[in-house]
């Protein structure tokens, strides 16, 4: 029965992404009021407009198109069960978020499995979703931030500890690069502090030369796998990794 119901996911999670790139060749919508705008700004709107997954968050209710990434992610190493603790790093918009509380059932919607926890933390505002505990205006980079993580775990061990963080553009490769494993590193040494046996640590990284170095030292404390994604953006320089044990 377990292998004809994960079947029959991936089966769901396969077509989705056929129709998704299908329904991609028919969108052409074209963005109005661009005056004063740069080139580089109009063809960005007009690849985001025709951006099959943005089109399909819109339908799903997601809050980005981003969360089609997590449940690749999820789909194919089961990091999000219900009963689950998580902690997401970055958690702004709360697209994340919401695929989150649909999977570990932190809103107990569903009586007949285990009632998770979710909480999200980031620099930015967030709006709420029922189901997760957020923390705005928390910078993982502050000693401070961990204690107000630990508060709210109140002893709870923790499956996952998830980051999508990624720091504010300058234009320089190498320089986002550097924040970025920055920002990891330092969600890295927290999930040692909280992270139960088995638990794992999924995050993003950026794709440059020298990037291998950051994997390497990853590779000292945890298990390291690449995550290649239909949901990230081909123009895109993300390198998802997924970091722990978990199944």
């Amino acid at each position: 029965m377990e292998a004809f119901v994960g079947s029959a996911k991936y089966a769901a999670s396969q077509s989705l992404r056929r129709s998704l790139h299908a329904s991609a060749a028919q969108l052409k919508f074209q963005p109005q009021n661009l005056k004063g705008k740069s080139k580089a700004s109009q063809d960005w709107l007009t690849r985001h407009l025709n951006d099959p997954y943005v089109q399909q968050s819109r339908y799903d209710n997601y809050r980005a198109r981003s969360a089609y990434k997590l449940i690749e992610i999820d789909d194919k190493y089961k990091i999000l069960k219900p009963g689950y603790t998580i902690v997401e790093c970055g958690a702004a918009p709360g697209a994340w978020t919401q695929v989150i509380v649909e999977r570990i059932n932190s809103t107990g919607k569903n009586g007949l499995s285990p009632k998770g926890t979710v909480i999200g933390l980031d620099i930015l505002p967030i709006d709420p979703i029922p189901g997760a505990t957020f923390l705005p205006n928390t910078d993982i980079l502050k000693p401070e931030s961990a204690a107000k993580i630990l508060k709210c775990l109140d002893g709870k061990p923790v499956d996952a500890v998830i980051s999508d963080m990624a720091p504010n553009a300058s234009g320089v490769r190498s320089l986002d690069h550097d924040a970025i494993v920055t920002l990891s590193y330092a969600a890295l040494i927290f999930s040692f502090r909280v992270l139960s046996i088995g638990g794992c640590f999924p995050l993003q990284n950026l794709e440059r030369q020298g990037s291998d170095q950051a994997v390497r030292r990853y590779q000292e404390v945890l298990p390291v796998r690449p995550l290649c994604q239909a949901a990230c953006k081909p123009q895109g320089v993300e390198r998802n990794l997924h970091l722990g044990p978990a199944v």
